[in-house]
């Protein structure tokens, strides 16, 4: 498990919820902030891949893209390449909605979560998450709000101000592809790697368009 770090974070606010929050797994839920390393395009030959570690160095995640195919999948291993999720879309879909199903599983059983942009007409500037349990998807169960390309990406609890996990920029000069994003305590740190997972992907889309 990832083990907590000195490095600056934000403090979390008063109104945070202190019991764990497991999406993935409870195993990923830490009574501690966790600090994640991101590294893009690195330690692997993988298509539209990158490395998690912890600020320590040891990988937790790693992911691996099919983007040769109609749904354009990426799976989400654990440190001992282990499938935790498959993130899926449709190529037509007007709202580019986002589906992430337990280990390589495209079952509609083993929906976790949903992602799709608050408006179709927005530049992907919010991103709402519906999980599986919320099924007329009246309200959205966590939010994410930000500029991807500017690293300066957040995760709130719904449509509230709480704050779960938080971007911040490249570690230092010329950690061009590394940043770090500190998740708060008992919040599913593998869950938030699979919505920077969605983000990656949205931006690569917009890319090829």
């Amino acid at each position: 498990m990832a083990q907590p770090s000195s490095h600056t974070r934000p403090t979390p606010p008063p109104n945070a919820d202190s019991s764990p929050v497991p999406i993935i797994g409870p195993q990923f839920c830490s009574p501690y902030h966790v600090d994640l390393v991101i590294m893009r395009n690195v330690l692997s030959l993988r298509d539209g891949s990158f490395v998690v570690t912890d600020v320590n160095g040891n990988i937790l995640f790693s992911v691996k893209g099919k983007l040769i195919s109609l749904h354009h999948n990426r799976v989400l291993l654990d440190g001992a390449d282990n499938p935790l999720v498959t993130i899926r879309r449709k190529i037509i879909s007007l709202h580019k909605k986002w589906y992430v199903f337990r280990g390589e599983s495209r079952d509609f059983k083993d929906h976790l979560f949903t992602v799709g942009k608050s408006s179709v007409v927005q530049l992907m500037k919010t991103l709402d998450v519906y999980l599986a349990s919320n099924t007329k998807e009246d309200f959205c169960d966590f939010r994410v709000k930000g500029n991807w390309l500017e690293r300066a990406c957040v995760v709130y609890a719904g449509e509230s101000s709480t704050t779960v996990a938080q971007m911040h920029k490249k570690l230092s000069v010329g950690d061009k592809g590394r940043f770090m994003v500190t998740v708060y305590p008992n919040i599913d740190y593998a869950f938030i790697v699979a919505l920077i997972v969605i983000l990656d992907a949205i931006h690569d889309d917009h890319d090829d368009d």
